[in-house]
């Protein structure tokens, strides 16, 4: 399962702020990294495994029953293909 994105990329950017230790920041900020950017990246990846763990228990019911049922059955159009 892939998600390719867990938000609205183009949605307009919003200020807000944080706590962070203040060594890194000062480190951070020495290297010129994009502090916001950084952020948006680790957030967006959470949030992408958070929903993708969310979605897998809503549906770990009918992933166990597709399961079964093709250990019993096999897939659909088995006995046709030639490969």
């Amino acid at each position: 399962m892939r998600m390719r994105n867990a938000y609205n990329p183009s949605a307009p950017k919003k200020a807000t702020n944080l706590t962070v230790n203040s060594d890194l920041l000062s480190q951070a900020r020495a290297l010129g990294i994009n502090i916001s950017a950084v952020l948006e990246q680790s957030l967006a990846e959470k949030v992408r495994k958070l929903k993708a763990e969310a979605w897998l228990r809503e549906n770990q019911k009918a992933i166990q029953a597709y399961n079964q049922e093709v250990d019993q059955n096999g897939t659909f159009g088995e006995d046709s293909r030639s490969f």
